[in-house]
């Protein structure tokens, strides 16, 4: 038998096929997006851009075709079934449950090993959480009284990650590590809460078959990782039967998302020191009739070398930050500004929403982090002082994604769902801007804030 041809090793960094000037253009076309997708604030800045493009578009001239996009029919038919539902059904029932799924495995991650796993760390944050909860839900219920506006008192519950951690990174040089850290421990405790708000009351009329085809799904998620099945595609099918079942039993479908991630094993396999072993046995043996099976081996040892739950983070991530988010951002930011309120409820909700989240928020989350000082229950973290707490409860008044999405479950009059995403959009950018304003004149610049600089640009002039 004839020996295959061998290339010749190559130490270069292109494609033994790609041509070189041409590769460095492409290369230079690709740097900058890159670089923008390595910045913290790049989702929270294209969720910007596309809630631009909604207020815009809603708007507009053309605004009867955005209102029409989102109510396109979409569905399935095989034989006389059919399974029909608007694009914005599709987005905000099925897409976001993907969000949820992702925002179940990170609190999962936290519980286990992160900000969560140990009292003393997660009690700061999860005081400043409950705070920035209970207050704005309190301002929220005497602000609307007794009308059909009350029941909008879930909407200024929760943080927006994305647009926060945006503000944060652009005072990154006045930002301890230990803010951010805090800032994403108390969000991710709001995401909770909102979940919980979810599932107790945001339901219709229960239907107990559709509770056990769930349970059955997920007895079947269950059975399977104890048997020891590691693949994800595995588990797409039960995970979709338990959204079925959630939604046909009257819960919201997200659930079953935020249900499916909590369930996400958080412990590797091999880990790094195993994954070393396996990798140094397998090179060891190599041989040129060896190497797709070594190959495959070795794919099976990057997989287990971290958990499921940071791998499912890391590959769904960027779906989530660059598209669901946006996507969804596009299908609900949609407010018409130039129509007033109609009625004495939608001024209400406006007001109430607003106020709730601009104020309540940051007054929640003070007053809460100055009891757990106080009592000493908790330790404020090492670098952080009152400035830094009063910029980490404004920034939490920045509510986008779930707060839209409370919106939608809250209201199902067209009006005051206008009322409510108006006060969210508002009091949101306010927030935001005084956030920044609060760490420009009274954040000092960190000590290693030059050092790192220079050191960034280090990096960046030594970049093909």
């Amino acid at each position: 038998m004839s020996k295959a041809p061998q290339s010749p090793p190559t130490n270069s960094t292109r494609p033994p096929e790609a041509w070189e000037p041409l590769f460095r253009v492409a290369r230079l076309a690709t740097k900058p997006l890159d670089r923008f997708l390595r910045i913290e604030a790049s989702s929270g800045v294209l969720l910007l851009i596309t809630t631009a493009v909604a207020l815009v578009w809603a708007n507009s001239a053309w605004r009867e075709s955005y209102h029409a996009l989102w109510q396109s029919p979409v569905g399935i038919r095989l034989g006389t079934f059919a399974f029909e539902r608007t694009l914005e059904w599709v987005v905000n029932d099925g897409l976001m449950v993907v969000f949820f799924f992702v925002a179940g495995v990170e609190i999962r991650r936290e519980l286990h090993y992160g900000e969560l796993s140990e009292w003393r760390r997660a009690s700061l944050p999860a005081f400043a959480a409950l705070g920035g909860m209970v207050f704005p839900v309190l301002l929220y219920f005497v602000l609307a009284g007794t009308g059909p506006a009350r029941s909008g008192w879930g909407v200024p519950m929760a943080t927006d990650i994305a647009f926060a951690l945006g503000v944060l990174a652009l005072l990154s040089h006045r930002i301890p590590p230990a803010l951010r850290v805090l800032l994403l421990a108390l969000a991710v405790i709001d995401d909770l809460g909102a979940i919980i708000v979810i599932a107790l009351f945001h339901t219709s009329s229960v239907d107990v078959q559709g509770f056990v085809i769930a349970a059955g799904a997920f007895l079947a998620i269950w059975t399977m990782q104890r048997v020891g099945v590691r693949s994800k595609p595995a588990y797409v099918i039960p995970g979709v039967v338990a959204w079925a079942g959630i939604y046909s039993a009257g819960v919201h479908p997200t659930i079953a998302g935020v249900v499916i991630g909590l369930m996400t094993p958080v412990r590797a396999w091999l880990g790094v020191e195993g994954f070393v072993v396996e990798m140094t046995r397998d090179l060891e043996s190599i041989s040129e009739r060896t190497i797709t099976q070594t190959l495959a081996l070795a794919d099976v040892a990057r997989r287990e070398a971290i958990s499921p739950a940071e791998s499912l983070l890391d590959m769904l991530h960027p779906w989530v930050a660059y598209g669901i988010m946006p996507v969804f951002a596009l299908a609900n930011a949609g407010v018409v500004l130039d129509s007033v309120a109609t009625s004495d409820a939608s001024t209400l909700v406006l007001v109430s929403t607003g106020v709730a989240l601009l104020v309540g928020k940051p007054v929640g989350v003070l007053i809460a982090c100055y009891v757990a000082l106080k009592l000493k229950i908790s330790v404020l973290p090492r670098g952080l002082t009152a400035r830094h707490l009063l910029v980490l409860g404004v920034v939490a008044g920045v509510g986008f994604t779930m707060a839209l999405f409370l919106g939608q479950l809250s209201f199902s009059d067209p009006v005051l769902l206008n009322a409510a995403k108006r006060g969210v959009l508002v009091s949101s950018a306010v927030a935001a801007t005084v956030a920044l304003l609060l760490g420009r004149f009274l954040l000092p610049m960190r000590v290693d804030a030059g050092a790192a600089l220079t050191a960034d640009e280090a990096e960046s002039s030594t970049e093909v």
